[in-house]
């Protein structure tokens, strides 16, 4: 019996804590949904030749607005979901810098990926041993707290064969705040593209937060094609290619984001007017 309770002993004494402390303990009364294995709901086929007309539009989510603050949920922001699967090689991220970029021409590495946001600046510190002053580089990681906004590509189109208007995400890009070695504000930066078709499997398996009830579960690809964010236009597909701070600004901006708004609502309304 000693030697039986000796075995079982040592046995136990071999696993490692970590096994234990790895395991996820419930924080509700119910058994969960796994959410892992989710599938989004898959759009309903379009043929090209059943649209009679589409138009392509550019939105920047903020989400310092009310609507939008569960985009930057501390637990599991949704920049952390992406830029994590970005890193680990799992969706690919295409270059901002390059001309057309929200076209997904360039696929970054894995490495410049890691290095995006990272900042390294130098101080001037005193030589514990002879008291001297030198330089010393202090590396300062990304923080979820930098991204601020989302840009989103977007096309609009009227299907003649269910009589509807449509409209599907093509891509999503997260925009950082940039500031320099003193701390100074100098402008938003956006840190890549994706393409939101190849990102939907993997936001279906990802629980948003939802506002006002803990029960109702929500993927981020159900925040985003059920469009539960607040947006404004910045961009219009047009002639010049141009972006609208490129020939209005402050509040004339403002009105002609809604301007373009308006005319996607008005058209689909005076199809059906008789």
């Amino acid at each position: 019996m000693k030697n039986l309770l000796k075995l079982i002993f040592s046995f136990i004494a071999i696993i490692p804590f970590s096994s234990f402390a790895q395991e996820e303990m419930p924080d509700v009364p119910w058994q969960q949904r796994d959410r892992k294995n989710a599938k989004p709901l898959e759009y309903e086929y379009v043929r090209e030749a059943d649209v009679m007309w589409s138009k392509k539009i550019w939105r920047t989510i903020d989400i310092r607005e009310k609507m939008n603050l569960p985009f930057g949920y501390p637990q599991r922001p949704l920049i952390q979901i992406l830029h994590e699967a970005a890193m680990a090689g799992r969706i690919k991220a295409y270059d901002p810098a390059v001309e057309n970029a929200d076209q997904f021409k360039k696929v970054l590495t894995t490495a410049e990926i890691a290095r995006i946001g990272v900042k390294t600046d130098t101080i001037e510190v005193l030589d514990p041993n002879t008291l001297d002053p030198k330089i010393a580089a202090i590396t300062n990681p990304l923080t979820w707290d930098k991204i601020t906004k989302y840009k989103v590509k977007e096309v609009w189109f009227f299907d003649t064969k269910t009589s509807t208007m449509q409209v599907r995400i093509i891509g999503i890009a997260p925009v950082m705040e940039d500031f320099d070695a003193t701390g100074n504000y100098r402008g938003d930066m956006t840190m890549y593209w994706l393409y939101y078709p190849d990102l939907r499997n993997m936001l279906a398996t990802e629980e948003a937060f939802e506002p006002g009830n803990d029960m109702r579960s929500l993927s981020w690809d159900d925040v985003l094609v059920g469009r539960r964010f607040e947006s404004y236009i910045y961009k219009e597909s047009n002639v010049y290619d141009r972006a609208i701070n490129e020939y209005a600004s402050g509040i004339d901006a403002q009105l002609e984001s809604e301007r373009i708004k308006q005319q996607i609502f008005e058209f689909e309304h005076d199809l059906w007017n008789y």
